[in-house]
């Protein structure tokens, strides 16, 4: 029986690799449509026109990403239930800008800076080992803008235009974190996302213009029209980590016995807890502190020793 057991506890060595908390980083941005109205008035002064200019636009700018985990050692396959999941999301915008052009003709080209309002959504789950976090934000941002276009005079109050704009929202960030005792063993899983709420666009439109009474300046007055096109960006990107320590204090176990000693000269033992019957497989915490200190978390209170197997890429394991 004890031979038996032996190979058993040999046998647990050699594939101590399994079933380590999962990790790693990911990273996307968007590109989506956008439709919206816009309304504004214009002075001109020879072939200078200025004014200013108001727009709202509804878009689906979803940056999402899924996977990017891994674990020590990364050969081993994850579980399906290993899961990484983060979602920026922008649905509308609107700006206040002032504009500035320059006319030849039928065509005016302008410049244009303002400022620009939205709502930025940004929501992330890490899952593995059966534990979970989870968090999610919703915040109204305002920003900047600036771009450039031209417009073309179809008709005395009928405008075509195409313009390009680069909107900047600022960034938010989201973390989270939780811990669960399972076994002998705590687990910790963190995250961290954090997304630049800043994009481009270019949209085409139509503007119907309300020119002034009497008035010989082919552009001044108001005008107010619709558009449509595209927007791409809202880069965004989260980390997830976990760690996983055991009590692992020499000082905490009975019937200790060597099994194998790893190349680095880290040694795998069969023992038993002071306050359990079972047999597991694992570390001794003086070893590893002397080979791997950041693997070693000490209790401020006891002064017991617990190890991250994740940092050494192994797993506590338990024998029948």
């Amino acid at each position: 029986m004890a031979a038996v057991l032996a190979l058993s506890c040999k046998q647990a060595a050699a594939g101590f690799i399994a079933a380590n908390p999962a990790f790693g980083a990911n990273a996307a941005n968007a590109s989506s449509w956008l439709a919206g109205a816009h309304a504004g008035y214009n002075w001109q002064q020879g072939a200078a026109v200025f004014g200013f200019e108001t727009d709202l636009q509804a878009t689906h700018l979803n940056s999402s990403m899924s996977g990017g985990l891994t674990h020590n050692p990364a050969i081993v396959p994850l579980p399906a239930s290993d899961f990484a999941s983060t979602t920026a999301l922008i649905e509308y915008y609107g700006t206040v800008r002032g504009r500035l052009g320059w006319t030849a003709g039928q065509w005016m080209f302008f410049g244009t800076a303002g400022a620009a309002y939205g709502n930025v959504e940004l929501s992330s789950t890490f899952s593995t080992l059966g534990l979970r976090t989870f968090a999610q934000t919703s915040e109204p941002k305002i920003g900047w803008v600036v771009g450039a276009g031209f417009e073309y005079l179809l008709r005395p109050n009928l405008m075509l235009s195409l313009g390009y704009q680069y909107v900047d929202l600022g960034r938010i960030g989201i973390s989270s974190t939780t811990t669960r005792i399972s076994g002998p063993s705590s687990v910790t899983l963190g995250q961290a996302a954090t997304v630049h709420a800043q994009f481009q666009t270019v949209m085409a439109g139509m503007s119907w213009r309300f020119a002034p009474e009497g008035s010989s300046s082919p552009w001044a007055g108001g005008y107010a029209g619709g558009h449509g096109g595209g927007a791409w960006g809202n880069n965004t990107a989260a980390t997830y980590a976990s760690s996983q320590f055991t009590p692992s204090d020499m000082r905490l176990k009975r019937d200790i016995a060597l099994l194998a000693r790893r190349d680095d000269g880290l040694g795998v033992y069969s023992f038993k807890y002071v306050w359990s019957e079972n047999v597991y497989v694992g570390v001794m915490a003086q070893e590893v502190a002397l080979l791997y200190p950041d693997a070693v978390r000490r209790d401020d209170l006891t002064g017991y020793m617990a190890v991250n197997y994740t940092r050494l890429g192994l797993q506590p394991m338990s024998l029948p």
